[in-house]
């Protein structure tokens, strides 16, 4: 509310019929009209210069903020300008940024093709080794009848796809203990136990006595016997010093005494007596046991050829065949043709036609794995 309205308007002009009549009441109301007039006049100066002062503050005051709002204005704008020119250079550096991120995502994604490539490679070439070398257990457990290279190498492989620790890979090691297990309750012939026992009737086969074969061993003895005795007298002789004629007489006497018994060991072995059951046996000339032993060792290394080839049957019957032999020619009586027939009957006894274990199911995950499913 201005000044100007608080102040009521005094009419100033007054009409001729407003005056009193009377000089005295006129001159009154001209006073009191002055002095309305004059105090209405003042409290307007007044009012005045306090509008006047409160205008003078207001400029200043006015004044003073808008040199504040310039120097703001002026600082506004210098941060403006700066925070512009950081704005530039963050976007340059963002847009460096974006380029470096842009060559490290793709460094990133470069490097982790080339490990999975090289993981895939590893994996590959694991699966690979592993497929070879159980290949070539299963050609030498052929070769050799025995079913300890197969758990060698699938041991083997165990440990190396334990250490690689890929999840594809552990269908392939199951399918390796299926098949461990499955060897192992697998009864297999222990070949190389075979083949020795084998080598050692081949050995035998060159001492074993024959059936027709005469007693050399027992003139022997009796020979040796007979000389024996001989030999402490001409022995003591030197050291009881006798006289030259008894010296001669006891050595004559001991040449009569060796001329008579080998004298008397060819008259008995002009007969001899004896039983043989088979008569090829005692058909068989001297000069042909050279062959016939040669013949029984051809059997034996047939024998042996046929369980390195696993062809069972064929070793059976070339093992009958030569324990016919052994029955037929060779002494049964001795102790040499009894170890050896008891021998060749363990062999044809511990022989079996099992055949080895395969190792398909761990070969079929190899497979797997190598496809990469």
């Amino acid at each position: 509310m201005s000044d100007n309205e608080s102040v009521p308007a005094i009419p100033l002009s007054t009409s001729a019929s407003d005056v009193p009549a009377t000089p005295r009441a006129g001159g009154a109301t001209l006073r009191a009209v002055l002095m309305v007039t004059a105090v209405v006049a003042l409290a307007g100066v007044l009012l005045s210069a306090m509008l006047w002062q409160k205008l003078g503050n207001m400029q200043e005051e006015l004044a003073r903020r808008s040199t504040d709002a310039t120097a703001q204005s002026i600082e506004a704008r210098t941060l403006a300008r700066q925070a512009q020119d950081g704005t530039r250079e963050l976007t340059a550096r963002l847009a460096l940024l974006e380029t470096r991120l842009s060559e490290v995502s793709l460094q990133r994604t470069q490097l982790e093709e080339l490990m999975q490539s090289l993981s895939r490679s590893r994996d590959e070439n694991l699966v690979v080794d592993v497929e070879s070398a159980l290949r070539l257990a299963q050609q030498q457990a052929q070769l050799t009848g025995s079913a300890e290279p197969m758990l060698a190498a699938l041991k083997s492989a165990d440990q190396r796809l334990s250490r690689a620790a890929q999840p594809r890979l552990n269908p392939l090691q199951r399918a390796i203990a299926r098949d461990v297990e499955r060897i192992k309750a697998t009864t297999v012939t222990d070949v190389p136990g075979l083949l020795l026992k084998l080598d050692e009737l081949t050995r035998l086969v060159d001492e074993l006595p024959l059936a027709n074969a005469m007693p050399v061993a027992a003139n022997t003895r009796i020979g040796v016997a007979a000389v024996a005795p001989a030999r402490p007298a001409s022995a003591a002789a030197p050291s009881v010093n006798p006289a030259p004629f008894l010296f001669d007489q006891l050595a004559l006497q001991a040449w009569w005494a060796r001329t008579w018994q080998g004298v008397r060991d060819e008259a008995r072995n002009l007969l001899r007596v004896s039983r043989i059951d088979q008569p090829d046996a005692a058909l068989l000339a001297p000069e042909q046991s050279f062959f016939l032993r040669e013949n029984l060792k051809l059997k034996l290394l047939n024998a042996r050829l046929g369980l390195l080839s696993r062809q069972t049957s064929s070793a059976r019957t070339d093992l009958t065949s030569a324990s016919a032999v052994l029955a037929k020619y060779f002494d049964p009586a001795s102790r040499r043709t009894q170890a050896a027939s008891q021998l060749l009957q363990q062999v044809q006894t511990q022989m079996k036609s099992s055949e080895l274990p395969r190792l398909d199911e761990t070969l079929a995950a190899l497979a797997t794995a190598a496809a990469g499913r």
